[in-house]
């Protein structure tokens, strides 16, 4: 599965999760049998070769409306930051779906 990510930093280790409004780069993680195969970072949320089956973001009042539209799955890390936990969270179903 394809996971965007708003991040404040291409630095894997160091990078944060961050609003939509501050994004530096977007990340695009391909999470198969429970491992990170790849992660893709791009200026652009559309500039990746595979189209992105859910994102991530920090909290409900994200404008994630664009995301939608396209089918995608909107999920909120609400204390989760850095792709580590990210990761961790999405695999054991700690991330929220997006309260309306």
């Amino acid at each position: 599965m394809y996971i965007l990510l708003p991040m404040d930093s291409e630095d894997v280790q160091e990078a944060s999760l961050t609003k939509i409004d501050d994004v530096e780069v977007w990340a695009q993680m391909l999470v198969e049998h429970g491992e990170v195969v790849e992660i893709n970072h791009s200026k652009d949320k559309d500039g990746f070769e595979n189209l992105s089956e859910t994102v991530v973001v920090m909290n409900d009042n994200e404008y994630v409306w664009p995301f939608m539209e396209l089918s995608m799955m909107v999920l909120v890390a609400h204390t989760q930051r850095s792709i580590d936990d990210i990761v961790e969270a999405y695999l054991f179903k700690e991330l929220h779906d997006l309260a309306y």
